[in-house]
């Protein structure tokens, strides 16, 4: 019993499903848009078309007769009543058009006809594979006409003679009795016969038919008998078998006949008129125990989903290992250049051999620190524009400030010449161990950048250049403070010290035991003999620093102005001139001459003239230089001597400055880099 209901349930999903295909069948559209598809009963597809403009061509037309009952459907050009379309059993294209065609009789009851089927010119002709010529009657021998040389015909027996078809065989076919049957030839345009006996035995017949149609209505002879139509099925050829389907997608061209493509159904000669079949809701069961997926065209089975889901995981599970991979391999190798590029540079700026002298000195270096390249990077972000402090003929110096809070001034030199790395690091070493409060201490060094590094540490001063030359009603420099500044200065020159902004000059080796300077410094403060030797001496320090005094006395910059030059714009030359010519009180500043005695500018103009000598030998030494300038030093009045005296140091201690001018002794700072930060708070000088 439950087997039996199971049949039944799958019967009617069965029988469901094929009533839905043949609904959806329906539902597309089958004629041309605005054109009526049906005429009746019966539906007319394009390339067949009712009315102008919704037919294939003037062969397809159909007529619609509608003042009849039912109404009839009639091919114009050809004059055939159509009964309907038929289509292919999977829907892929209409097959053929089932016509009325004439029954041909003699010597029956009936009128007798001997009506002609002319098909000539047209695309339609009989089908060879779906329709039959039959004859029937007592001896009748009927035969095609109007196909020579050809003769197609058949010619029945008398064996049953009392039914017009006699009793047809388990085939329900009529070779046995009284009807004969035979298949027609291909592309057959026209249809008539002839009987061959001239004295019938009763009414005789002879027409094309739809086999099936016949097969089943063959018991039924009295029908046939009395019908002048039955009906045939017309095929036909549309297009050239080169014709491109392009225009029209999913279609095929097979014998002038299009069809739809494999996996879809419809009209295919409609635009668009192909559809995909949904193979899986067909027949769910196509797949047995995998699962149906509907692809355009055609269906594919698949397993469990379960291992796609897996598969998919793996993949992209593997893609991504091997992006990061990719790039964590690239972060090594690019990583691993780099050092490789440090310990060049750290061995090419002598980095070895600052080790070696920190080892040799390992108490007085204790303090001096050799920096990496990422330290320095941090301190002055990434070296930012926005931390310029200033540029010189050496490099730049950038403002830091280290992980420890410190600030730093970070100098970048322009270039490292290979031959006087030795000399580099042998003033590195030296300028590492001093700590006086008028030099400028040294950090440290970073050796594996392209060139070296210097630390030092930060003073936020501006040079006294700009003191001199751009002074502030809050801050001037009385004379006092200007004869302070040029003895510490003179003091720390002397001393071979590095002042912060001496290190225009650039050290080449000449041979092992002498060392001249090629001068990148400020054209005012350069020595003439220099010029001439090419030689930077440490009377080259004299006479620059003379250029500085003369700047303190006159409040005057280095260069002139157009308007105070008369020969000549150098400030030296023109206080040489005006001392020559005895008038060196008219070119002191006004702001000097309003607080020093005569006696005191005399003495530092005189000293100033000494340091300008033309001949270096002439020019005393920075240390003489210092001891005058400590005897010209004015002592304090004993009534103001805890006001005056107090403000003076307070100068001094605000100017912690540096010079402009290069020092022979060194390569390490340049003059111009340490320009134009903000005053310090300090209390201890430095200049």
């Amino acid at each position: 019993m439950i087997m039996r209901f199971a049949l039944i349930f799958i019967f009617l999903v069965l029988l469901l499903t094929k009533v839905a295909l043949a609904s959806n069948s329906t539902a597309i559209p089958i004629a041309k848009p605005r054109c009526n598809d049906t005429c009746g009963q019966v539906r007319v597809p394009y390339p067949f078309g009712i009315g102008p403009d919704c037919y294939w061509d003037s062969w397809f037309e159909v007529l619609c007769n509608e003042t009849l009952s039912p109404p009839t459907t009639l091919l114009k050009k050809i004059n055939m009543e159509v009964l309907n379309f038929s289509y292919v059993p999977d829907y892929t294209s209409i097959e053929f058009v089932r016509v009325k065609s004439p029954v041909i009789s003699k010597n029956c009851s009936r009128r007798e006809t001997e009506q002609r089927v002319n098909l000539t010119g047209s695309p339609f002709f009989y089908s060879e594979t779906r329709n039959k010529f039959i004859a029937a009657g007592c001896n009748n021998r009927a035969l095609m006409a109007g196909i020579n040389p050809k003769i197609v015909g058949c010619e029945s027996d008398c064996i049953n003679g009392d039914t017009l078809f006699g009793i047809p065989g388990p085939d329900k076919t009529c070779n046995s009795g009284t009807c004969c049957e035979t298949v027609i030839p291909s592309d057959l345009k026209t249809f008539n016969a002839t009987f061959e006996r001239n004295e019938p035995e009763g009414c005789q017949l002879a027409f094309l038919v739809d086999q099936q149609w016949f097969d089943f209505n063959i018991e039924n002879s009295s029908r046939l008998q009395n019908t002048e139509y039955v009906p045939a099925l017309l095929d036909w050829s549309l297009l050239p078998e080169d014709y491109s389907t392009s225009r029209l997608p999913h279609t095929r061209n097979y014998s002038g006949r299009l069809y739809c493509s494999y996996g879809y159904w419809g009209n295919p000669y409609l635009p668009y008129g192909c559809h995909d079949i949904d193979e899986c809701l067909e027949d769910k069961r196509r797949c047995g125990d995998e699962t149906c997926v509907n692809k355009p065209g055609h269906f594919v089975c698949e397993g469990s989903r379960t291992w796609i889901i897996a598969l998919g995981l793996s993949l992209g599970f593997g893609v991504l290992c091997l992006v990061v991979g990719g790039w964590l391999l690239y972060k090594f190798l690019k990583k691993r250049r780099e050092v490789k590029l440090k310990e060049k540079f750290f061995k090419r700026n002598g980095g070895f051999l600052l080790q070696q002298q920190m080892f040799s000195h390992k108490g007085s270096l204790e303090k001096t620190k050799i920096f990496t390249s990422k330290e320095l990077d941090k301190a002055t972000d990434n070296f930012n524009k926005n931390r310029v402090l200033g540029q010189g003929g050496q490099g730049t110096v950038y403002k830091g400030m280290l992980v420890d809070g410190r600030i730093v001034a970070v100098k970048m030199s322009k270039a490292m010449v290979a031959e006087t790395v030795e000399e580099f690091i042998n003033e590195v070493v030296i300028l590492s161990q001093i700590n006086h409060r008028n030099v400028v201490k040294l950090l440290g060094c970073c050796l594996e950048t392209e060139v070296p590094l210097l630390v030092y540490e930060f003073i936020p001063n501006g040079t006294l250049f700009q003191y001199l030359h751009d002074q502030s009603e809050e801050f001037p420099l009385s004379w006092g403070t200007r004869l302070r500044i040029a003895k510490e200065a003179a003091e720390a020159i002397s001393s071979k010290a590095k002042v912060s902004d001496f290190g225009t000059s650039r050290s080449i080796s000449v041979d092992q035991t002498h060392l001249t300077t090629h001068v990148q410094g400020t054209f005012g403060y350069l020595d003439p003999e220099y010029f001439q030797s090419s030689q930077f001496t440490e009377k080259s320090d004299v006479y620059s620093f003379g250029v500085v005094l003369v700047e303190l006395l006159t409040g005057e910059k280095p260069i002139l102005s157009l308007k105070m030059a008369d020969e000549s714009r150098s400030l030296a030359t023109h206080f040489i001139a005006s001392m020559e010519e005895n008038r060196v009180l008219e070119i002191i500043d006004g702001r000097v001459a309003k607080q020093a005695k005569v006696e005191e500018l005399m003495m530092v103009a005189k000293l100033a003239y000494r340091c300008l000598s033309l001949s270096g030998k002439k020019r005393p030494t920075m240390k003489e230089v210092a001891m005058q300038l400590e005897q010209i030093m004015p002592l304090p009045k004993q009534n103001d001597s805890n006001v005056d005296h107090h403000h003076d140091r307070e100068e001094i201690n605000y100017l912690k400055l540096d010079l402009p001018f290069p020092l022979e002794s060194s390569s390490l700072t340049d003059s111009s880099l340490f320009s134009g930060t903000s005053c310090s708070t300090e209390k201890e000088p430095l200049v």
